[in-house]
């Protein structure tokens, strides 16, 4: 009891150490877990799942399974299939076939497996697995629609994958008894299309019942995890590994009934994913044994390779011919196919059914599905990012704002930042409110930014700071409040200075986003500086002009609201945090307007600061001060350099 609770907590601080690392570094999440598992297991020996867990180890990585696929169904909305057109539908009837055979071909005349083995592991290979691509679309920035097919494809095709494996186990297993491919097909059929109906039903039941009041809200979540894995049980008795297709099925019809509940649901269900997939990714790896490496031999090295640039390619270019994706997008998704766990857990339950089957060649699957993991995974993994960069799929690479409110203010701050190339939105209800913004050539989205509609229409992703700064600070608050889980509560601003605790009138910091500046203006004072003509600035640092004297260059009312660093991050300055620029960094302040002395003062400094500029001097005392569309324009200006706007 005690060694199985040590191992417990093991595989939970390797499992999310390595997610930890990964979110400070960029690397891979995946593939950090792969090395931390292995460490543990074969050659540390600190954790030995079967020894610790013994029988159960299996049923507890199936469930673990299971309940990955339904979260991945619940984030799969019908809605977001416009983004992909029919690229989705082909990959799964087209891509799934061609894919299956040409892994056959593969694992027969490449890796020299016998064909029944063949054709059963490359049914496997089929999936490509949400374990993998979600995390790694996660960490990459990749256009909307080449990742919102790979996430389709994942979370669709892994049920898909598991049934062509069972359907070539059964077949094999039946014409030893002298049944033929039409006895076994009919009854796979049925089972299957059971396993779908029982996971719309169960779908059907939770749809019905949560908005009803029948279920407490305490127990909302609770009961969705007990049905979840209750169905799956009971679809793998009809048949086995249906369950992956129940569990799948339930969670997308979930998704597209458009029960509120579940909203509350999500920040649980995404937590429990994350641990799922840390905790079953360390014990696969972990288990792992010099043994069954060895049994890998060289013409699995070239089977690898057909995997990655024959197998692949051919099933999506095959799949995708003739349709309106762009070759850029096409030869993007034939590159990307990471295996995962799905992969492995069958790969494993099968391996020793061959086995019992009289086929040699059924031992060999684990070592070999733990190979074809590893190298998707760390090839696809390290190469994302820089592929999808030369092939022009990207999305935005700079952490971008989301204003909330198009006032005045936010206005000005919006054109502040887009002159600086960092990526700007300004949302608000109001079309008129939007129109100063639109002449401006910002961007811009008309619409309730609470509304769920917007999950669809306006990628969030692509948006790491929010700042709420409409009117209405309760508002605001809600605003912040609604995206802290998404965005990050350390990442979600507003105007406004939070109450004391013991106010009954004032709102409290818990539900309120972080308090912009570091006097805590609210919006009532924001729109009296702005009419008193109250102007951005910004100033890039040097290691001659440190952030004091940036300081010292501005008025005393002058107020510091942001800083841009080199890597394009954004950094707000609150009464809570001060972050600490350096050279080459940006800041954005906030000051009042200048007295005609000191604006002829600043003038001198700026044509002396241009041509020390030009001959490549620099002096620390010299800080030019320009107006906005001058020389200076953003990162690329003079070191030490201010400007404002006109």
């Amino acid at each position: 009891m005690q060694e199985q609770a040590i191992v417990i907590a093991l595989v939970g601080v390797l499992g999310i150490g390595a997610q930890w690392i990964a979110w400070r570094t960029g690397w891979p999440a995946i593939v950090l877990m792969l090395i931390a598992g292995f460490l543990a297991g074969p050659i540390l020996g600190i954790i030995d799942p079967h020894h610790a867990f013994g029988e159960l180890l299996e049923p507890m990585i199936s469930i673990g399974v299971a309940l990955i696929l339904f979260e991945g169904g619940l984030s799969l909305d019908f809605r977001e299939l416009r983004r992909t057109g029919s690229a989705v539908w082909r990959l799964v009837v087209f891509g799934v076939p061609v894919g299956w055979v040409a892994g056959s071909l593969a694992c027969y005349y490449i890796a020299g497996l016998v064909w029944p083995v063949a054709i059963l592991f490359a049914g496997i290979l089929v999936v490509t697995g949400p374990t993998v691509v979600l995390p790694l679309l996660r960490q990459s920035s990749v256009a909307q629609r080449p990742a919102a097919i790979l996430k389709w494809e994942a979370i669709v095709n892994d049920p898909f994958g598991a049934m062509c494996a069972v359907l070539a186990y059964e077949y094999f297993r039946a014409s030893a008894a002298g049944a033929t491919l039409f006895d076994v097909v009919p009854a796979l059929v049925f089972a299957t299309l059971a396993a779908a109906v029982l996971g719309y039903v169960a779908a059907w039941a939770i749809a019905w019942s949560f908005p009803r009041g029948l279920v407490p809200e305490y127990l909302k979540a609770p009961v969705l995890l007990v049905v979840v894995v209750g169905l799956f049980v009971i679809s793998n008795l009809i048949q086995q590994e249906t369950g992956l297709v129940a569990v799948t099925l339930m969670g997308v019809a979930l998704a597209n009934m458009n029960v509120d509940s579940l909203r509350d649901i999500h920040p649980f269900k995404q937590n429990i994913a994350v641990i799922l997939v840390s905790g079953i990714f360390i014990l696969l790896s972990a288990q792992l044994d010099y043994e069954t490496l060895r049994l890998l031999e060289w013409q699995f090295t070239l089977f690898l390779l057909a995997i990655l640039f024959l197998v692949r390619p051919a099933t999506v270019l095959i799949s995708l011919a003739f349709s309106k994706i762009p070759w850029n997008e096409r030869i993007f998704l034939a590159w990307i196919a990471p295996r995962g766990i799905v992969a492995v857990a069958i790969s494993g339950l099968f391996a020793l059914r061959l086995s019992d089957l009289g086929y040699a060649d059924g031992t060999i699957l684990i070592s070999l599905s733990f190979a074809v993991c590893v190298a998707t995974i760390v090839a696809h993994g390290f190469t994302m990012a820089p592929v999808a960069r030369w092939l022009g799929v990207t999305g935005s690479t700079t952490p971008g704002l989301l204003l909330v409110g198009a006032t005045p203010w936010s206005i000005a701050l919006a054109k502040e930042l887009d002159e600086l190339d960092v990526p700007v939105t300004l949302a608000d209800t109001s079309w008129w409110r939007l129109s100063r913004a639109r002449q401006q050539g910002l961007d811009t989205y008309h619409g309730e930014i609470l509304a769920e509609a917007t999950e669809h229409s306006l990628d969030l992703s692509h948006y790491q700071v929010l700042v709420a700064a409409t009117e209405n600070e309760a508002y605001n608050a809600l605003v912040c409040n609604e995206f802290a889980p998404e965005i990050g509560r350390d990442a979600v601003y507003q105007l406004g200075e939070a109450g004391h605790p013991d106010d009954p009138r004032s709102l409290p910091p818990s539900i309120r986003g972080r308090s912009l500046f570091e006097s805590g203006v609210d919006m009532e004072e924001m729109h009296q500086r702005q009419a008193q003509g109250w102007e951005f600035r910004k100033t890039r640092l040097s290691e001659q002009f440190g952030v004091d004297k940036a300081r010292e260059a501005l008025p005393d009312k002058a107020d510091f609201v942001l800083v841009l660093l080199k890597s394009g991050q954004l950094r707000f300055f609150t009464h809570a945090s001060r972050p600490i620029p350096g050279p080459g960094d940006i800041i954005i302040s906030y000051s009042p307007p200048e007295d005609p002395v000191t604006e002829k003062v600043h003038a001198k400094r700026e044509k002396r600061a241009k041509a020390q500029a030009k001959s490549g001097q620099s002096s620390e005392g010299d800080t030019a001060l320009a107006k906005t569309g001058d020389e200076e324009k953003g990162p690329e200006g003079p070191s030490g350099e201010e400007a404002k706007p006109a």
